[in-house]
């Protein structure tokens, strides 16, 4: 790739970011943010397909490929996983790999809040 000032622009940016969450409260806030934004966003979405009921058979089917994806890439590719590198100095994950993950689970945990609200 060739050294423009975007790359270097991005590059420089990426690079305080990471610098940046690399604090453990910072990064256990974004991680806590995650959760609750899928929360909010399983909340969003239940709500606006459940105006239309011709919707709900598509959406849960996306939501289910979205959820497996993601737990593909967390899970069970080696890009998810800690680099040998950074296991002997952080020993974590990728912060947008665990981002995600807290996505989604704040995603099915806000689903199954909002079947348990109108089961009752």
């Amino acid at each position: 790739m060739q050294r423009t000032r975007l790359s270097t622009l991005f590059d420089r940016l990426f690079g305080q970011f990471d610098q940046w969450s690399q604090n453990p409260w910072r990064r256990t806030s974004l991680l806590i943010i995650s959760l609750l934004f899928g929360n909010f966003l399983a909340s969003v979405i239940s709500s606006s397909t459940g105006q239309r009921a011709e919707l709900d058979i598509v959406v849960a089917s996306i939501l289910t490929a979205i959820t497996e994806v993601i737990s593909r890439v967390t899970y069970g590719s080696s890009f998810g996983r800690p680099q040998p590198e950074s296991v002997a100095i952080f020993g974590r994950r990728p912060l947008w790999i665990v981002f995600l993950n807290n996505l989604k689970l704040g995603l099915v945990y806000g689903l199954f809040v909002e079947a348990f609200k109108l089961g009752s």
